[in-house]
């Protein structure tokens, strides 16, 4: 049985980044052949955003991963392949776009009901609906 990757796009490592610890765990599930079909590695959401926000190269970063390396080895790299320090302002304005980030409204609505609740509006940003998203497939898959 493969993984559901449960890091949450909300959590960040020492260098500040949101969503790279995710985007690490997602690529070496992947690379490892355990990550479950329905995840991408590397998507077109949040996991692009992270590497155009952080101007990585999609395929250098898939290459860097290859070497399975540990979650504080990939911020090195990232910190190595932007001469040393991170755009605090870059950072500031990626990690508001991931938490401003709302998916639409059937998505959220299709989420929400395979978990039990009500849409009631309480619940609009990607954060939150994926984690929902995530603890639901992972209860389905492991638990029920």
């Amino acid at each position: 049985m493969n993984t559901i990757p449960l890091i949450s796009s909300g959590l960040q490592g020492p260098i500040g980044v949101l969503h790279l610890p995710r985007l690490w765990q997602k690529v070496s599930l992947e690379n490892a052949g355990k990550l479950h079909s329905d995840y991408p590695g590397i998507g077109a959401g949040y996991d692009s955003m992270v590497l155009d926000g952080l101007n990585i190269n999609k395929d250098a970063f898939v290459t860097f991963m290859q070497t399975k390396p540990t979650y504080t080895q990939l911020e090195a790299w990232v910190l190595e392949q932007s001469g040393g320090t991170l755009d605090a302002g870059a950072v500031s304005t990626l990690n508001a776009a991931i938490t401003g980030y709302n998916h639409d409204d059937a998505t959220r609505k299709e989420i929400l009901s395979a978990c039990g609740l009500e849409d009631n509006g309480t619940i609009l940003d990607a954060i939150n609906l994926n984690n929902l998203d995530d603890w639901q497939s992972f209860h389905a898959q492991e638990i029920a």
